[in-house]
């Protein structure tokens, strides 16, 4: 493990309930981001077609069901 990831983890332990609930929530956040940009980059490269071929397929064979 990294140094860098050391020194983060020991920061982590030492903040207060407060301050680790403040963390958690920006760090979904950051996840979230990152999460969407990679989804977007994998759109456009064209790397979601075949899912979103497939789903077309199963929605016009009757396969989906409503959430």
């Amino acid at each position: 493990m990294s140094s860098r990831i050391q020194a983060a983890e020991k920061l982590i332990r030492e903040l207060s309930p407060e301050e680790l609930s403040q963390f958690a929530r920006w760090f979904a956040d950051f996840q979230d981001r990152l999460w969407e940009r990679q989804i977007a980059k994998d759109s456009k490269a064209g790397r979601l077609d075949p899912l979103i071929e497939k789903a077309r397929k199963d929605f016009e064979a009757g396969l989906a069901k409503e959430l």
